[in-house]
């Protein structure tokens, strides 16, 4: 994804527009990284509900490399 050191990059694909925080620490056996979908990612802190999706660009390549992009934004929910 080349976000590292890229100030840019890592500003396009994150957000500060989010709703509740879990932390995961054991995410292959956590019920909560299954409801959220995160089970196969590293442990971490993981953003319940955002607003806002990620370029479409960085979709493609995520798309590229075989990689299921599911969006978390809600905006139309509320």
């Amino acid at each position: 994804m080349q976000m590292k050191g890229n100030s840019d990059r890592i500003a396009s694909c994150t957000t500060t527009y989010f709703d509740g925080v879990v932390a995961v620490i054991e995410p292959e056996t956590s019920w909560v990284a299954r409801w959220q979908r995160t089970s196969k990612y590293v442990r971490g802190m993981y953003a319940v509900r955002v607003k806002g999706r990620i370029p479409e660009d960085v979709e493609v390549e995520l798309e590229n490399r075989g990689i299921k992009y599911r969006p978390r934004d809600q905006t139309d929910l509320e």
